[in-house]
């Protein structure tokens, strides 16, 4: 299996720091703040579907292509407006490589004001404070995955593995980008690789949650009511 392959060495870019409030919208649908996306919650819920090429039927890993597809098959939540998370290939174009804040390595820009670099790293490194395996000037230290957020909401099924991101490597449209949750790099990766996809649309999501029959009830109680009440004033 061929592995994410990095570039050499080029000029350092600020890394974004923006830290999203997760929010529970129900239904399985957490938005995120700072990028203005709703996540799935169930950072594997291509496990099992007709899309899932992996060493198993039923763990999750996809081609690229199958990825893609996936995603942008999905109806989820009253949804059908999903894709990969996305990021910015801030190279010329290529894999600037480094330990702080370019589009590959570790540390990696993830926002910077309104501007969102790596959906993905975002999520990773700034939302749920997940430490990457080596620091800002290439040295090493305890990593980790964490899945709950400073504010309590935890994302369900995230593997500590690669997941895919919806943009091509333009110097080689055979590769696509893709970030581990494993060590917490950004890189890229051949497209018949099998790895795991996250699904994302953009803009706040509410799930369509029916109106219980209480609440149903008691609604057109009290609109008949109101109609009572106005033959009552007419025949008066």
């Amino acid at each position: 299996m061929k592995r994410l392959l990095t570039l050499a060495l080029l000029p350092l870019l600020t890394i974004g720091t923006a830290q999203a409030t997760l929010i529970d919208r129900g239904g399985g649908l957490i938005y995120d703040d700072v990028l203005n996306i709703t996540w799935l919650q169930d950072a594997n819920h291509g496990a099992g579907t007709t899309y899932d090429n992996g060493s198993s039927a039923t763990d999750g890993r996809m081609t690229w292509d199958n990825a893609v597809a996936w995603s942008a098959n999905l109806s989820y939540g009253g949804y059908d407006d999903w894709r990969l998370p996305t990021m910015t290939d801030t190279g010329t174009p290529g894999c600037d490589f480094s330990y702080n804040g370019t589009d590959c390595g570790y540390n990696v820009q993830t926002t910077a004001g309104a501007t969102v670099y790596s959906e993905m790293a975002s999520m990773w490194d700034d939302t749920l404070g997940n430490t990457p395996t080596y620091d800002t000037n290439g040295n090493p230290q305890a990593g980790g995955l964490t899945s709950t957020s400073a504010d309590g909401v935890t994302i369900d099924n995230l593997i500590s593995y690669t997941y895919w991101s919806g943009l091509e490597y333009a110097p080689d449209t055979s590769y696509a980008w893709g970030f581990r949750t494993v060590n917490g790099d950004q890189g890229y990766g051949g497209k018949d690789n099998q790895f795991h996809a996250w699904a994302v649309r953009s803009g706040d999501s509410l799930s369509a949650v029916p109106i219980p029959a209480a609440v149903w009830l008691f609604g057109t109680g009290l609109i008949g009511l109101i109609g009572l009440g106005r033959c009552r004033r007419r025949d008066g």
